[in-house]
């Protein structure tokens, strides 16, 4: 059996409405936006109680989507916003974009930071590393017409 499609990236965030904000400046659609709670909740996370404002931002290509979630119940445990690009674990999220210098360049107005520098990677992609809302690493790739 094999699987059929990813749905979904989700991310914990502490500013909703301000990673609904960049993420939009991105280029994602919101989709919908919901409180989440309830048995059902409770019963796929493991967590007793727990209360969520989540939204779904969808790709302009309508195929990937994130989930952004703001727990207000039970509190955040761990904190791997500063982690490492070789830390273990879900590490970053890549987009491909029209053009990486004028996205760094609407996403900085936004608070984004550049991890390291704009890369080339042979004549396929110009490549980066940025920190969104939160501390979050995301991945902006270009693609390159490729030479004859």
């Amino acid at each position: 059996m094999t699987i059929k499609r990813m749905d979904n990236v989700g991310i914990v965030v502490e500013d909703l409405d301000a990673a609904i904000e960049f993420y939009t400046e991105l280029g994602l659609e919101l989709e919908g936006r919901a409180p989440i709670e309830g048995a059902w909740a409770d019963g796929v996370t493991g967590l007793r109680d727990m209360r969520v404002e989540m939204a779904m931002m969808r790709t302009p290509d309508g195929h990937s989507r994130l989930e952004l979630s703001r727990f207000l119940a039970p509190p955040v445990v761990a904190d791997h916003r500063n982690a490492p690009v070789n830390a273990l674990g879900y590490l970053r999220v890549m987009f491909t974009v029209e053009d990486v210098d004028d996205t760094l360049a609407r996403l900085r107005k936004r608070g984004a930071t550049l991890v390291g520098e704009v890369v080339r990677y042979q004549d396929v992609y110009r490549l980066c590393y940025i920190r969104g809302p939160d501390g979050l690493l995301i991945g902006l790739a270009q693609e390159l017409g490729r030479k004859a």
